[in-house]
């Protein structure tokens, strides 16, 4: 069996200076941050451009511009743009306003105040990840903004009024299943499972090649992947391939079928199904509500 690569969850470093309440991070990049990673900090985040798959523990799905996610501490997580950013002549950028906090960001006497209740128990909730419904995402977005022009007090009080909208519990939908943390002690399986999955995704994939990514046998594997991830490889497949379907419907003159075989599918009945279950709607029905 093939030799594992490397890679593997990794554990991501914040730059943080002393006595910050919440850490703003910019990013603008010709893609974003592509290895499959994890911290102790929430995170915020805001999409300004760029398109493409977010991986969230066991959550397999779309990001797009005016996005806003909160990601909750050890949780895996990826947000993976679409090939053409990785084109070499590309103009695409991917740009992002993140904000990182945790307990010790307020100090533990803040942290424990009544007043910061709800927070404590948004901290606690998000470790499955939210992804925030369009009216809170744009105002949600307005005070990211904000925060990246301010300075001191105003951004911390800016920061506030951010917590108190995102903990209401009725603008945002749980991405995935279940709390924890996702293949933290592995060395290197997952990401190499990931890399493959999204580079071969559009071909007609045999389980002998990924169990052999993983160096395992192939029962071995399915067992493996199903414990860790909650979906069997196929389902996990199936979604990253609707995902490139749900991006070549927005932006791309093709046809279903054509969209059904450029995204990796092999059948067009299978793939109508499939992108039924997922989306929740026909792929035509898809098009029309983005066009």
């Amino acid at each position: 069996m093939a030799k594992i690569a490397s890679k593997r969850i990794v554990a991501f470093n914040v730059p943080k200076t002393e006595h910050e309440v919440v850490r703003l991070q910019l990013d603008d990049e010709p893609f974003f941050y592509d290895q499959l990673h994890q911290h102790p900090e929430i995170q915020i985040m805001l999409i300004e451009s760029g398109e493409g798959t977010l991986i969230a523990g066991d959550y397999v799905g779309r990001f797009s511009p005016g996005d806003v996610f909160a990601l909750g501490s050890g949780q895996p997580h990826v947000f993976r743009c679409d090939n053409a950013y990785y084109q070499k002549r590309s103009a695409l950028r991917a740009r992002s306003i993140s904000l990182y906090f945790d307990s010790s960001y307020f100090g533990q006497t803040l942290w424990d105040s009544n007043d910061l209740a709800s927070v404590r128990e948004f901290s606690e909730s998000v470790k499955q990840g939210f992804q925030y419904t369009k009216g809170t995402a744009e105002r949600a977005a307005e005070l990211i903004r904000l925060m990246a022009k301010q300075k001191g007090l105003s951004r911390i009080s800016t920061f506030f009024l951010l917590l108190n909208l995102l903990t209401d519990i009725q603008g945002r939908k749980k991405l995935s299943l279940l709390p924890g943390r996702l293949l933290a002690h592995e060395e290197g399986r997952m990401n190499a499972i990931v890399e493959f999955t999204f580079r071969e995704s559009r071909r007609k994939i045999y389980l002998t090649e990924v169990a052999q990514i993983a160096n395992l046998s192939v029962e071995a594997f399915c067992r493996y992947f199903k414990l860790h991830t909650r979906k069997t490889y196929i389902n996990f497949l199936n979604a990253v391939r609707i995902s490139n379907a749900c991006q070549l419907l927005i932006h791309r003159d093709f046809s279903v079928e054509q969209v059904c075989y450029q995204s990796g599918f092999s059948n067009v009945s299978n793939f109508n199904r499939i992108f039924k279950k997922t989306t929740g709607k026909t792929p035509l029905a898809f098009r029309g509500l983005v066009q």
